[in-house]
């Protein structure tokens, strides 16, 4: 489907999120991402952060690092690990009377967004822990797992999960919040156009070769995140790639707390 056939169905389908939406005025400038300071990626286990960081991302589960650009990472489309019990009756994909299960992640279910009435039930959902980030102090919100439809055989497709991600925005911008994509750069123009997106919170752009796909569409608002693991070359040497974001972060698979032998941590220096 062409771009325009996406912003149209989206269109549509948004009118239905409507009653979820805030009764407030949404925000016409959120927080953007600051610029010349360094980020920290904490969704393993936050932890105070090193000098010269100034952006930190953490779980809504967690507090907001003190006096920092704290961004709040929600898993809008498929569950935490032990959190399935906590979506609405219905709103989880089965197949065959199977959950439908996220194959990078088997602990992970993705939700169905394919019906109207299960869309407004995630919205409603999501929408609290949006508001609850904004309460705790958080400045953005990133949402993960955008592209779920590529992983469910046709079950759902992309207009279904942009209309929930327009929606959700629009929370985000009245709670006075920014509102990230996370990952699917292939959809990012998509992304930003029909659900409104702000900025784009990458892992491995460089590794896969997707960076310039996201600064193409966001320039400057872009957060990347490589891993040790998966370097596709030598930290310098990525960081002096003009396609590499600025805000860029080396950090262990396991985004551990320092102290534990696995602790990754370096950054590209703010130009």
């Amino acid at each position: 489907m062409s771009r325009v056939g996406v912003i149209v169905g989206i269109v549509v389908l948004s009118a239905v999120l409507s009653a979820c939406a805030p009764t407030g005025a949404p925000v016409e400038d959120p927080p953007p991402l600051p610029a010349g300071t360094l980020v920290d990626y904490q969704l393993g286990q936050p932890y105070p952060p090193a000098d010269g960081v100034g952006i930190v991302v953490r779980d809504r589960t967690a507090a907001p690092a003190d006096g920092l650009y704290s961004i709040c990472y929600v898993n809008a489309f498929q569950t935490q690990p032990g959190e399935s019990d906590q979506w609405p009756e219905g709103t989880l994909l089965e197949r065959d009377g199977e959950p439908v299960i996220d194959p990078d992640w088997p602990d992970e279910r993705i939700v169905d967004t394919s019906t109207d009435e299960n869309r407004r039930q995630i919205v409603r959902l999501v929408s609290a822990w949006i508001r609850g980030c904004a309460a705790s102090g958080f400045r953005a919100v990133e949402f993960d797992n955008l592209d779920t439809f590529t992983r469910t055989d046709g079950a759902l497709t992309i207009e279904d999960n942009l209309a929930v991600a327009e929606a959700l925005v629009v929370v985000a911008h009245g709670a006075g919040l920014a509102a990230g994509q996370k990952n699917a750069a292939e959809f990012a123009a998509d992304l930003r156009d029909a659900a409104g997106f702000d900025f784009a919170v990458a892992e491995e752009c460089a590794a896969y070769g997707e960076c310039a796909t996201y600064t193409e569409v966001y320039g400057t608002q872009v957060i990347d995140i490589e891993y040790t693991d998966r370097l596709p070359r030598p930290f310098t040497s990525l960081c002096a790639d003009e396609d590499t974001p600025a805000v860029t972060v080396l950090r262990d698979r396991g985004l551990s707390a320092p102290g534990a032998a696995e602790y990754a941590f370096e950054t590209c220096t703010p130009g």
